[in-house]
């Protein structure tokens, strides 16, 4: 049995958990509202304030969905009650960062400023220059968002310029030793 699989999800007060036939779960709270379409083949049953997700039969397939299915169900849980956020360093000589209005505005090195701008459910804070924090109700759209922010300029080996994670560590590596022989 999956020990994720089998954990019981505890729904907080002032949330709301709506399954419909095959699976379309909607899950609606403080936050907003998200809904996903879960593999038909998992059981998910409410029990009071708690959810439980079971499975068919002990095939390899099922095994797999099992502990999928109650992650995406206890994010989207999570999702609702307080959200999910993500923070990125700006690192670089002049590299900075801005927000005008729902537009982010960077300086990245280039010979233009980039854009970027908010989504639907994705809001953008700038408490300073060069930290950016990304946050919204759905996992997925908050990692994919942030992913879309960081690839306008990947931190680079040598001198760790560009966009990076909070909490990602950039390995570094040696420049040029050679010198006049």
């Amino acid at each position: 049995m999956s020990r994720i699989g089998r954990a019981p999800i505890e729904l907080p007060a002032g949330v709301d958990v709506k399954i419909e036939e095959g699976n379309l779960v909607t899950v609606t709270g403080p936050k907003g509202t998200l809904t996903q379409q879960l593999h038909p083949a998992m059981t998910i049953t409410r029990e009071g304030n708690v959810l439980h997700v079971t499975r068919p039969d002990d095939l390899k397939e099922n095994r797999s969905l099992h502990g999928l299915t109650r992650t995406l169900l206890h994010n989207m849980v999570v999702g609702v009650t307080e959200g999910f956020a993500k923070t990125l360093e700006v690192n670089g000589v002049g590299y900075r960062a801005a927000k005008e209005g729902n537009k982010l505005v960077m300086n990245l090195g280039f010979s233009h400023q980039v854009f970027v701008e908010e989504v639907e459910g994705i809001t953008i804070e700038v408490p300073d220059a060069n930290h950016i924090v990304i946050r919204g109700c759905d996992k997925q759209q908050v990692g994919q968002f942030a992913a879309e922010v960081r690839e306008k300029r990947p931190p680079e080996p040598y001198k760790g310029k560009g966009i990076k994670y909070a909490d990602e560590v950039i390995r570094r590596k040696v420049g040029k030793t050679g010198g006049k022989k």
